[in-house]
């Protein structure tokens, strides 16, 4: 087992598959031109499998694939189905532009949960934050998984003043589709224009939702970050990741590889451990992967704290959002 020094035991592990994304949400990848990394950096597909294999050798039995968006990478398939031989929960994160392109794959890799990003459910407003005109085919795509069984998280980042009159509309989804909405507080990273001041709490949204809704708790695991809730009636549920205004640190079990294969012991760590470099060189990994952990703070990273309102986006020393993998 990969145990910290605060005894927390991390099972759980998020994979990005490239740093690239067809789409240009501001709070991911600001800039329109943006250099990618080149292909010879990223790790390779069997350089995927390796760490892998050799993290759930150590105990992680849930692997999550992100990006950037990871289904713009030309061997997101095989990927999946290599890594769908091991024993592990395998997810995916992804914008769901290009799902219906990969519905047989996904079901072929007993990928059955997906986590699908749409912070808008209008169209011009869904242009203004993506910069691609793609609403129809995301939510249709969205749709077709729901036809199919597979259970769906739609991931909204809620900013003041531009999307926070939509929870409710998310909530009504919720009503006739299993879709399961989880609204997620603005986080800062490098680029992003985050301020304090755009951050719109766990505990507004819930105000927002029962001036319309009663609902009711629901039990959460222990590594849950989101905490959920449902609308008696309602097919589906939703839930907030109130990462900004009530942490989840004190039960996290996650850990990340960036796809250039650096490992980060949290989201929001100012260090990264090199893996690709020793796998490359024939080194030994594993004592890398437990000092990383042996060296995680007690909390976002250490570098902030729920006291949020007097944080300065650029006292946070950490990659872009797509360069990190979520």
């Amino acid at each position: 087992m990969i145990v910290d020094s605060y005894n927390r035991v991390h099972n759980y592990l998020r994979i990005s598959l490239t740093d690239n994304c067809n789409f240009r949400c501001f709070y991911c990848m600001p800039e329109e031109e943006y250099e990618f990394t080149p292909a010879s950096k990223l790790m390779q597909a069997d350089e995927i499998e390796q760490l892998a294999k050799i993290f759930v050798q150590h105990g992680v039995n849930k692997i999550r694939l992100t990006g950037g968006e990871p289904l713009v990478r030309k061997d997101a398939a095989d990927i999946m189905l290599r890594l769908s031989k091991l024993p592990v929960k395998l997810t995916l994160t992804t914008n769901g532009v290009r799902l219906h392109e990969y519905f047989d794959v996904l079901k072929q890799a007993n990928i059955h949960s997906l986590n699908v990003s749409l912070d808008t459910l209008q169209s011009e407003k869904f242009n203004l934050i993506t910069r691609r005109n793609q609403f129809q085919q995301v939510y249709d795509n969205i749709q077709l998984l729901i036809r199919n069984n597979f259970h769906v998280k739609v991931n909204v980042v809620v900013m003041k003043g531009l999307n926070d009159a939509e929870i409710n509309d998310f909530i009504e989804w919720t009503k006739h589709d299993p879709v399961h909405v989880r609204f997620i507080e603005f986080m800062p990273f490098s680029g992003n224009k985050w301020t304090s001041n755009k951050v719109f709490t766990w505990k507004e949204m819930l105000s927002v939702i029962e001036e319309k809704y009663s609902f009711l708790p629901l039990k959460n695991d222990e590594h849950d970050t989101a905490k959920g809730y449902i609308v008696p009636g309602h097919k589906g549920t939703f839930a907030v990741i109130s990462t900004m205004s009530a942490p989840f640190c004190s039960t996290c079990n996650r850990m990340r590889l960036t796809a250039d294969g650096k490992m980060k012991n949290c989201l929001f760590s100012d260090k990264e451990t090199d893996l690709l470099s020793a796998l490359r060189k024939g080194e030994e990994v594993v004592p890398l992967i437990y000092q990383s952990i042996q060296s995680k703070a007690k909390e976002l990273g250490g570098q902030f704290t729920a006291d949020f309102e007097h944080l300065h986006a650029e006292d946070i020393h950490n990659r872009s959002m797509i360069t990190i993998g979520g």
